[in-house]
């Protein structure tokens, strides 16, 4: 594989447009699929199973995506991958608006998702790799809630596009965010902590960088822990945030503008807490904050299982969202933290993007014990997955987190 070299450097302003433009093309994709599902499965006669692979598909193919890229990053270049990466997604959510059947547009999705797969973890590991140490949470978080800007814009706009130019018609929207995101990238030039890896360091074989996930004991249990916490986080997300429009118009006769609304009231709330992550914890211990909101998602989802006014329901989300995706804003630091750069981009694609892949089963998971209980039932026990979240907050994430940048091989 070849890239062109670009001219200029990666300030940490760009670094961070390109980051923060790459993972709201994510979410705002993936916000869009959830509100085109319906539309999608009368087209093309799909039954609910299969519109629901659809989804966990995409995620799949992230995963795979995550694999690749990453470790490509690590060899080649953040941005070098990136600009490849969003060109991928573009190509493929372009055919999705041609798809004739239910296997096409599946392949199709597939590979926009193995596109999608390298954003975070490249995005996370070029912000390291600009920003100073001691800014590290917060602008992590920044580039995690852009993401969430992603989900707003499609929560909006949505509602308003999809029944006047149709399903097909918002996948050619779904392009434009790669289109601004691809200009920004075009002629970024690598951050000045990976141009000084070593031609060494950075032709490490694909199985050399996975070993150095679990280099020793610590590294073990810290990639374990990081990714219970990434499974925890995607599962808790995409199990609300793809069926809740659903409840809500199902239960409480909420049109598609007002579950657009309420997506819209749980993304704020959301983005809120990515935002308060990042300052608390570039001013308290980092894994202190992690606990606060892991005991803020048990809680507020209990509590939001319970109601059944919609008006409160409508409020209640943010707050609910603020722990429940809150916490994405500390990953990106806690990874780039615990690996050095040339295995930090690796890591940061495995261990998310597994946690997506597992995530992706959150709609399945839940539409099934809907079915067989109830849907605030199904809420109810998921809050029991954040339990795990404190087992590997205590006990496998380090306590410590890094002052500078770590350039040096592990071991």
């Amino acid at each position: 594989m070849t890239f062109k070299t670009p001219q200029k450097g990666a300030t940490p302003g760009k670094a961070m447009l390109a980051a923060v433009s790459g993972y709201a093309m994510d979410g705002f994709d993936l916000l869009i699929l959830g509100f085109m599902l319906p539309a999608i499965s009368v087209s093309l006669a799909l039954d609910s199973s299969q519109a629901g692979s659809l989804v966990t598909w995409t995620l799949i193919g992230a995963v795979i995506g995550g694999i690749i890229f990453g470790h490509l990053s690590d060899r080649f270049g953040r941005i070098r991958v990136l600009t490849f990466t969003i060109l991928m997604f573009s190509v493929f959510t372009g055919l999705c608006a041609i798809a004739q059947g239910y296997w096409d547009l599946l392949i199709y999705r597939t590979l926009a998702g193995v596109g999608l797969g390298g954003e975070f973890g490249i995005g996370m590991a070029l912000i390291a790799e600009s920003w100073p140490a001691n800014k590290r949470n917060r602008a992590s978080a920044w580039v995690g809630m852009g993401w969430q800007l992603g989900v707003l814009l499609a929560a909006l706009i949505t509602p308003l596009l999809l029944n006047v130019i149709g399903w097909r018609g918002m996948f050619l929207v779904g392009l434009l965010p790669a289109l601004v995101s691809f200009a920004i990238r075009r002629g970024l030039g690598e951050p000045e902590a990976f141009t000084r890896q070593s031609e060494k360091q950075q032709r490490l074989a694909f199985t050399a960088r996975i070993k150095l996930l679990f280099h020793d004991v610590a590294t073990a249990k810290a990639s374990l822990g990081i990714f219970i916490l990434c499974s925890v986080q995607n599962f808790g997300y995409y199990g609300l945030m793809i069926w809740m429009p659903s409840y809500l118009s199902a239960n409480f006769g909420f049109s598609l503008t007002k579950s657009g609304l309420w997506t819209a009231v749980t993304v704020v709330g959301m983005t809120f807490g990515i935002w308060l992550f990042g300052v608390l914890a570039d001013r308290f211990a980092r894994w202190k904050i992690f606990l606060f909101y892991q005991f803020g998602a048990v809680v507020m989802v209990i509590v939001y299982a319970q109601l059944r006014d919609p008006t409160v329901m409508l409020f209640t989300g943010a707050l609910m969202g603020m722990f429940v995706n809150g916490m994405i804003g500390g990953y990106g630091a806690l990874i780039s933290d615990t690996y050095p750069v040339q295995v930090r981009a690796t890591a940061q694609n495995i261990l998310f993007n597994l946690g997506r892949g597992v995530g992706g089963f959150g709609p399945l998971v839940i539409g099934l014990l809907a079915a067989k209980i109830s849907f605030a039932a199904a809420i109810t026990l998921l809050a029991l997955i954040y339990l795990l979240d404190i087992f590997a907050t205590l006990f496998l994430l380090p306590k410590t987190e890094g002052d500078e940048d770590r350039l040096g091989a592990i071991g």
